[in-house]
């Protein structure tokens, strides 16, 4: 499959929301004041401090638009939120005031951003009119993925203390018993926020819950940060669990930076995918997730896939299913890559099944096709370091287990200040196969782990 075909999405006119340019009731735009030092503005000694990172103005000199609020959860005011992007674009800011709801329920493309602020202190919610989304969305075809809108551009802010809700609930009661990579599978779930063709975007302050699949997904985007965020999902029936729900995903993305950030979600807490690169994460919070994994990748035929340059420091990872772990895919129709210079350092891991982990037979591949067809994905470079805390006890007395593929090599794999405790007793175990080179701790072969 050609990288391009993975990466096209359906923007078309056809379902694209169109608007006029009138008004909407209850609408507004106000203007910064003028002043002698706005308009002297770049002649004297302080001319940058009214500016941002990207050189373009902060908040107070922005003119500022506010659109209503939906008077119930089925009032959409997506042509009014689109009316107002439109008018905050190129300068401006969009304000979503605090304790106000702005109901979505039509997709939006917001693909043509220009210098742009959206201060989100009030809840942007998604309705829930399950067979209006699974006919009206952006899709991808990297693993079926849709989303409810897309945002691209360029030098994009947005923040608040605000929330951007995706009203999960019918999402999850409807996909229960399900697997977003069966090939059978049909009922595709929105992204609650998403990224394509776009450079320099921050993110700050905001929640993000109950996103039906996963919660961010960043694509063929640069310089892209989440600061002082919080990811939730959660769900009030027991048989139907958020499934799918990552944190953050990413394809084709070079910078991309997570710090001071929360996660609580049933799938990867942080999981970057194919070909990203420079990666700064500090300060994750992550609870019952599947980690913070490089990959999966190595997926699709003939297509080769990459993560580079990633460090990760100072994560705090409860009661999950994996804490740092790397994968990739193996079988009889996969694609071939690299992980390579990835450093996890000063981790904290309790209560996980698998607190390290390098797994080159991802999403279920039993032992005798992973061994047949094995992963052709390289793993180099990769240091853990300062990793504490303890295992769920699930996989014995393993606390890391790092299995190299025989069809591809792994080099450079360094574990430094390493403990971490099984409630099934000690000494813990350090597992690695096919691992090239002294990993600087003692390993055993997973014939004789315990």
């Amino acid at each position: 499959m050609k990288l391009l075909s993975l990466l096209s999405v359906g923007i078309s006119a056809a379902y694209a929301l169109s608007i006029s340019s009138a008004t909407p009731a209850g609408a507004s735009i106000e203007y910064p004041r003028t002043t002698v030092e706005n308009r002297n503005n770049g002649h004297g000694k302080d001319k940058d401090k009214d500016k941002d990172k990207w050189g373009n103005h902060k908040e107070h000199r922005r003119r500022v638009v506010k659109i209503r609020a939906s008077k119930s959860d089925s009032d959409d005011i997506s042509s009014d939120f689109l009316w107002a992007i439109k008018k905050a674009n190129h300068g401006g800011l969009l304000h979503l005031e605090k304790g106000k709801t702005y109901v979505i329920g039509k997709k939006l493309d917001l693909s043509f951003l220009n210098d742009v602020y959206v201060k989100l202190d009030g809840e942007i919610k998604f309705t829930d009119d399950l067979d209006y989304w699974q006919a009206n969305n952006f899709y991808y075809p990297f693993q079926k993925s849709i989303t409810f809108w897309v945002w691209g551009g360029r030098d994009i802010r947005i923040y608040g203390t605000g929330t951007i809700n995706g009203n999960g609930q019918k999402w999850y009661d409807g996909f229960a018993g399900q697997e977003i990579l069966d090939p059978g599978n049909t009922f595709y779930r929105p992204i609650l926020f998403l990224t394509d063709n776009a450079t320099n975007v921050d993110v700050e302050g905001i929640k993000f819950l109950n996103s039906p699949c996963w919660t961010t997904f960043l694509v063929r985007t640069k310089d892209v940060t989440f600061d002082r965020v919080r990811i939730d999902a959660f769900s009030t029936n027991i048989s139907a669990l958020p499934k799918n729900t990552d944190g953050f995903d990413s394809y084709n993305v070079d910078g991309f930076n997570v710090f001071n950030t929360e996660v609580n979600v049933g799938d990867d807490c942080f999981s970057p995918k194919p070909n990203t690169t420079n990666i700064h994460v500090e300060n994750l919070w992550c609870n019952g997730t599947h980690g913070v994994s490089m990959g999966s990748i190595g997926q699709y035929p003939g297509v080769k896939d990459y993560i580079s340059n990633a460090y990760i420091k100072n994560v705090t990872l409860l009661n999950g299913q994996n804490g740092a772990r790397l994968k990739a895919w193996a079988g009889p129709n996969v694609g071939y890559g690299y992980i390579s210079n990835v450093t996890y350092e000063d981790v904290h891991i309790e209560n996980t099944d698998n607190p390290i982990v390098l797994d080159q037979c991802y999403f279920n591949i039993n032992e005798t096709v992973c061994a047949a067809s094995p992963s052709r994905v390289n793993i180099t470079d990769v240091r853990f370091i300062n990793v504490y805390g303890s295992s769920s006890g699930k996989e014995g007395k393993v606390v890391a287990e790092l299995k190299c593929s025989p069809g591809a090599e792994c080099t450079g794999i360094h574990l430094e200040k390493i403990n971490i405790t099984s409630p099934v007793g000690s000494p813990s175990e350090i597992v690695c196969d096919n691992i090239t080179g002294d990993i600087g701790v003692d390993c055993i072969p997973s014939s004789e782990a315990s």
